[in-house]
């Protein structure tokens, strides 16, 4: 392990549905197109940030904590919000890279509440 973490947040339900296939794949939705086929990941940084703007309010959630090192040149640091790097994963998360899976409940305010990371 690299000792520093990317993560991603997702159902519970495909999370567990990752674990039985071996990989976790890109949700498909009516929005996505090859263009915009990769897994968003972020830094402990911004996982807060992430949480509230793409989960707001979202219950059985679960956060999973990746090593880096082991995705291989498919893991790219690109630009988004304000210029910050954020790391996309293009094609499937591989489940043996998952190093840690937290729970993400929604705190009396309706935010996530974010574990300790890293």
């Amino acid at each position: 392990m690299s000792g520093v973490f990317i993560y991603h947040i997702c159902k519970r339900r495909d999370w567990e549905a990752a674990r039985r296939a071996g990989t976790y794949e890109p949700p498909k939705t009516p929005e996505a197109d090859a263009a915009h086929s990769f897994i968003h990941f972020s830094t402990a940084a911004q996982v807060a940030e992430s949480a509230a703007k793409h989960w707001a309010g979202q219950e059985d959630l679960v956060l999973l904590a990746a090593d880096p090192g082991r995705l291989g040149k498919a893991l790219h640091w690109e630009p988004s919000r304000g210029g910050a790097l954020f790391p996309h994963l293009y094609g499937a998360l591989p489940v043996a890279a998952v190093v840690a899976v937290h729970d993400l409940p929604l705190g009396e305010d309706g935010r996530h509440l974010i574990p300790p990371l890293d």
